[in-house]
């Protein structure tokens, strides 16, 4: 763990005691310890809280090469921007579902002073996060379920192509923090449903983004992004084995799909950005 604020923002999944970090593990007041990882990151995971699926070892290595070539900076880019305009350079981010940590190391660097923690169940992407910024710590959890997070902690939460815990969000928000959500739109990646067979965005996406919301919080602003991403082959197959898209088609089908298209592919990246306000009592 980075820091000891970053520390003193989780709290034991088995009791409401924080944690002291005591020869490589983190223990609370009641003695449940929890060892820290070689590669930086603490799993606080046990027994019947395993998360059902998460990321494989193949489609986080995917994502990293994929985000690495720079498909999806204008997202990081607009993500970096409207948290330097939400949140205080002194923040704590908490990042639901942080995959690798991409998108939480670019909203750290636009925050000077900010600390990071990036929630997410698959082992191989929490060993990316625990690397992904020298101001982030990353923790395995399942965000479906209560965080062993304090409440009030976070001045801004971030929610990219993640889990949408809306009592959790509103929760570990400061009454003044912001909620940052990242949907795909039904543009998202069009050219490729057909020839590659990468399965569409649901229809019913914004409506179920909505209500998993709308108790705890209002919506303040949705921002469209939209541009084009010339792809070569390999960018396609790595763009098919990051996505759901894995789990139905074998990595040998979808790269000899993405061999038969004429390259560059022009492809539509498309998303809507939308920042979301806890409601105060009355509202």
């Amino acid at each position: 763990m980075p820091s000891d604020r970053l520390l003193s923002v989780l709290t034991c999944p088995h009791c409401p005691a924080g944690f002291e970090h005591i020869r490589g593990a983190l223990r609370c007041a009641n003695r449940h310890t929890f060892d820290i990882a070689r590669h930086g990151y603490v799993s606080l995971l046990t027994g019947h809280r395993r998360a059902p699926s998460a990321d494989s070892a193949d489609m986080v290595r995917c994502r990293a090469s994929f985000l690495g070539a720079g498909h999806y900076d204008p997202l990081a880019r607009t993500l970096a921007e409207l948290a330097g305009e939400l949140a205080a350079p002194d923040a704590t981010v908490l990042d639901a579902g942080a995959g690798t940590g991409h998108y939480l190391a670019a909203v750290l660097d636009a925050l000077p002073r900010a600390l990071g923690l990036g929630l997410d169940s698959s082992v191989p992407a929490l060993r990316a996060a625990a690397r992904a910024h020298a101001r982030a710590a990353a923790a395995g959890w399942d965000v479906w379920q209560p965080w062993p997070v304090r409440t009030g902690c976070a001045g801004l939460v971030l929610n990219v192509f993640a889990p949408r815990n809306g009592p959790e969000f509103a929760r570990v928000l400061t009454p003044d923090g912001a909620l940052l959500v990242v949907t795909p739109t039904a543009r998202h990646l069009r050219e490729l449903h057909g020839p590659v067979g990468l399965l569409a965005v649901d229809p019913r996406k914004e409506e179920r983004l909505r209500r998993a919301l709308e108790t705890h919080f209002r919506v303040e602003s949705t921002e469209p992004l939209e541009y084009t991403m010339r792809l070569t082959a390999e960018d396609i197959t790595g763009l098919a084995g990051m996505s759901p898209t894995a789990r139905h088609l074998p990595a040998a089908q979808l790269r000899a799909r993405a061999e038969r298209l004429r390259t560059p592919v022009p492809v539509t990246a498309s998303f809507a950005v939308s920042v979301h306000r806890p409601l105060r009592t009355g509202q």
